[in-house]
């Protein structure tokens, strides 16, 4: 049984048709994608939490350009993958902007926000 499956006390309603409105991950979308596999969606989540923070370090210091918005394309990927709607439009939007020479700090702490939203939240639930 996966995570989404799994989750009480208000994250799902009785036949798991949503997420916690502030989860910052859609463990329903998860569980489709993993079609309720619970090592597989175990799997997912860390490897997306180790990939967030390898990408999120080299943002940090890589020039804004064509190489930070492939960075924030495939983060935007892997992201609506599990279900991290948040990160993936904020990376998104720091694509966009990247490729268009307009990046803004707000854009980066939007992404490194969102980012470090999701890491908390797979922490609890101790990926």
């Amino acid at each position: 049984m996966g995570f989404a499956a799994r989750r009480q006390g208000g994250d799902l309603n009785r036949t798991g048709a949503r997420a916690r409105p502030d989860s910052p991950i859609d463990l329903v979308h998860l569980a489709r994608q993993t079609m309720g596999d619970a090592a597989l969606e175990k799997e997912l989540l860390a490897m997306f939490d180790r990939q967030a923070a390898q990408i999120a370090s080299i943002l940090l210091v890589v020039e804004q350009g064509a190489t930070s918005a492939d960075l924030a394309h495939k983060l935007k990927g892997s992201a609506r993958a599990i279900g991290a709607n948040g990160i993936a439009a904020a990376a998104e939007h720091y694509e966009h902007a990247a490729r268009a020479g307009l990046l803004a700090q707000a854009d980066a702490d939007r992404l490194f926000a969102e980012t470090e939203d999701v890491r908390a939240f797979l922490r609890d639930l101790s990926i």
